[in-house]
């Protein structure tokens, strides 16, 4: 098993970070202003472009099976701000607990077909 090089790590880690970033930052402005409409104009805009820089210019450096990491990037970096930003991480556990069932059940279920 070879071990990325330190830019692949630097890269890996500021893709990794850029797409919570870009949902704290732009999401919730663009609700504010459009609504449901600018709900949907985060989704395309801020998932698509981070995807696309992520995994189709190369940004990160990806090894071995699959792995959800745009999902846990932006779970970890926006519960990492709210609590730096004065939230309560107890609030946080229902909907972490909530997600790993979801990401469990899913899984299993995608294993029915693939």
């Amino acid at each position: 098993m070879t071990f990325p090089t330190l830019p692949a790590m630097v890269a890996t880690v500021f893709g990794g970070f850029l797409f919570p970033f870009l949902i704290w930052l732009l999401w919730g402005k663009l609700v504010e202003n459009f609504g449901t409409f600018g709900g949907w104009m985060a989704a395309l805009f801020v998932v698509g472009t981070t995807w696309t820089i992520n995994h189709g210019v190369g940004m990160i450096t990806q090894s071995g099976g699959s792995w959800v990491d745009m999902g846990l990037a932006a779970g970890v970096g926006l519960i990492v701000a709210s609590t730096v930003s004065g939230g309560k991480f107890s609030k946080a556990v229902p909907n972490i607990l909530a997600a790993i069932v979801g990401g469990v059940l899913g899984g299993l279920i995608l294993s029915f077909f693939l």
